[in-house]
């Protein structure tokens, strides 16, 4: 839904304390972004502006220094029938509300734009991920090649001209001439650690180069899970076949965290209303949710610590089983949940509802003592807080390059949380607060995790007094919701809600069918994963296990 705009004034300067707070002011972006600009769009979420592909850099530092955008939340790629295309979607740390996308087309013929990575750290994996699927090709890139499938690999699977059947031959490296120069520096040495080691949490390789025993450089090698979820979810339907999907990405107990991901930008997309009644509900499940998530976390970061199996890992599992066992009696499911659905929720909570809503206050009185009893074990622990204390250290601005977000980032003095910046559910409705440390260690990571278990417990407790006591003839669980939706053609949003590690946000283009024409998961673990070569340089091997397991990453939302 493009439209022709007039030159823009070369010369022209924003403020960006001048922006209103409400939104904003697209037409001084414009002004500010110059000859770059080619064309002005409209998507759901935000205006577009079209930029020369040999102008990326220019249009991206001026908006992240001038205008203020200083997180690229995610890069989207994707392929037209006379085009390829990039979409960088921005926004800004401060507010999330206030968001702007960079459209870069290219010809089919030579899908070549310039990288981002200049300017973003975070470009760097994003744009290797498009090249890998998609085939967009950025010049100016420092290490362009695949992230998620083997260099090997024939054809881009997200083309247009992909052909499945084709066969794919692998080289092993292990057939190479052992006596090949390896050309690496004499005074290092290579430690690959995985891809099957425990510490990894999955199918995860570090390429870790030592100097001494001092971790000189790592290098994440990710792709082990990839399954192209992007593809499976755009072969299915709006309506009914893409909810299930979401489960599978972070499938540590996070299931209906991703799911409202999902749910959020489809009802955009479509125009539908949730109930209120529907609206608190799901925001109860995903806190407890968000518990379960934390709780596994908590309890394999002291694994990986010390590996306390007996005490603190069994406690975290014995508080976090109470918690399964709510939503298997709300959903049904004890882990792939697919409880939500477009316009509200598949059903109310089980009856009697007297019952449930005792079990989860039950858990909510017992939460407090649990708690301290973390807090005894975990935290004033002298050997964690040595191994943990001034190791993995995350400065914010590098954060920020990075797009960090979760509780990694609020852990770095980040006040950046989606529930609050960019209100969804019945969050902006309920008293509870967002929780920072300014310790930027894998210490300070821990610690905001647990402050956010007893949030979320606060949050829990003021949804059930509220479903407790609503007029039984006002449970609407969900909206009337067409059999078929078709959005609009060329209709685009992007859409993110706070998962249990981070920022979880869906691009979507419709084509006008009942089955999206792209679909793109921007995974809070994927950039997260990708600053830890910054936080563990200079580091020991074992520091470097503790600040991986600090990310508390999920390889099935890396990969996708």
């Amino acid at each position: 839904m493009s439209q022709a705009t007039e030159d823009p004034a070369e010369d022209a300067e924003i403020d960006p304390e001048s922006v209103p707070v409400e939104g904003v002011d697209y037409d001084a972006i414009e002004a500010l972004l110059g000859d770059a600009v080619v064309r002005r769009e409209t998507h759901t979420n935000a205006e577009g502006f079209v930029v020369r592909a040999d102008r990326v850099q220019d249009a991206l530092s001026t908006l992240k220094q001038e205008a203020g955008f200083d997180h690229l939340s995610n890069v989207s790629a994707q392929e037209y029938a006379d085009r390829f295309e990039s979409i960088y979607h921005l926004k800004k740390y401060d507010d999330p509300t206030q968001e702007v996308s960079v459209v870069v087309p290219t010809t089919r013929d030579d899908p070549v734009s310039q990288s981002a990575e200049p300017v973003f750290r975070t470009a760097d994996w994003h744009e290797r991920e498009a090249y890998d699927l998609v085939g967009v090709e950025y010049d100016e890139h420092p290490d362009l090649r695949r992230i998620l499938l083997p260099e090997t690999w024939q054809g881009h699977p997200l083309g247009r001209d992909y052909n499945q059947d084709k066969p794919q031959i692998v080289t092993f490296e292990e057939h190479e001439n052992p006596l090949a120069d390896d050309h690496r520096d004499e005074d290092t040495m290579l430690l690959n650690i995985g891809p099957h080691h425990p510490a990894t949490h999955g199918v995860l390789h570090l390429k870790t180069i030592l100097d001494g025993e001092q971790v000189a450089d790592v290098e994440p090698d990710i792709g082990y899970l990839h399954r192209c979820e992007e593809q499976m979810a755009q072969s299915g339907t709006y309506r009914h076949q893409i909810m299930p999907y979401p489960d599978r990405w972070d499938y540590g107990s996070a299931g209906i965290l991703n799911e409202w991901a999902y749910a959020r930008v489809a009802e955009d997309l479509n125009d539908i209303e949730v109930p209120e009644y529907a609206q608190v509900v799901r925001t109860m499940s995903a806190e407890l949710c968000r518990i379960a998530a934390h709780l596994l976390a908590l309890g394999t970061f002291c694994l990986d610590i010390y590996g306390d199996f007996t005490a603190i890992f069994m406690y975290a599992m014995r508080d976090r089983e109470v918690v399964q066992n709510i939503l298997e009696d709300l959903t049904g499911q004890r882990m792939m949940f697919n409880y939500l659905r477009l316009g509200g929720v598949v059903w109310d909570v089980p009856e009697p509802r007297e019952e449930f809503f005792a079990t989860v206050q039950e858990f909510l009185d017992q939460l407090p003592g649990r708690m301290e009893e973390y807090h005894d074990l975990i935290t004033e622990n002298e050997i964690f807080q040595a191994r943990t204390v001034n190791t993995g250290v995350l400065e914010p601005d590098v954060a920020k390059d990075y797009g960090v977000t979760g509780p990694v980032a609020r852990a770095s003095g980040i006040d950046y949380d989606l529930r609050r910046d960019d209100p969804y559910g019945y969050y902006e409705n309920l008293d509870w607060k967002v929780v920072t440390d300014d310790g930027k260690d894998n210490y300070s990571r821990l610690l905001v995790r647990m402050r956010e278990v007893e949030q979320s417990a606060r949050i829990i407790q003021q949804c059930v007094d509220l479903l407790e006591d609503w007029d039984e003839d006002d449970r609407e669980i969900q909206s009337n919701v067409p059999r078929t939706l078709n959005p609009d053609p060329d209709t685009e949003a992007y859409r993110a809600v706070e998962g249990a590690k981070g920022e979880l946000g869906i691009y979507v283009r419709s084509d006008g069918t009942d089955k999206p024409a792209r679909f793109k998961i921007r995974s809070p673990c994927f950039s997260n994963l990708q600053a830890l070569p910054e936080m563990a340089e200079g580091e020991y091997i074992p520091d470097l296990v503790a600040t991986l397991g600090s990310l508390d990453i999920i390889l099935g939302e890396v990969d996708r």
